[in-house]
């Protein structure tokens, strides 16, 4: 996916200015996901009851995860 480099990049990355964004109709004070879209076609991604911790993924990563939820990779049988 990412090489380590372009991964060293996006973890080196200032992103105190994201705009993080949650699924519509979540409340603002339940957990929930939020992800901010990052430069490049990046994102970061975090839980909003434990905002410090963000993960960054590029946008080949994120492209491979958003087509895994799509092909049901993910679902719990």
């Amino acid at each position: 996916m990412g090489t380590q480099q372009e991964k060293d990049e996006l973890y080196a990355m200032d992103i105190s200015d994201a705009v993080w964004e949650s699924a519509p109709g979540t409340e603002e004070d339940e957990e929930r996901v939020e992800i901010a879209h990052l430069p490049g076609g990046a994102v970061a991604m975090r839980n909003s009851k434990e905002p410090e911790t963000v993960l960054r993924y590029t946008e080949a990563e994120w492209h491979a995860f958003v087509l895994g939820v799509r092909d049901g990779e993910f679902d719990i049988a």
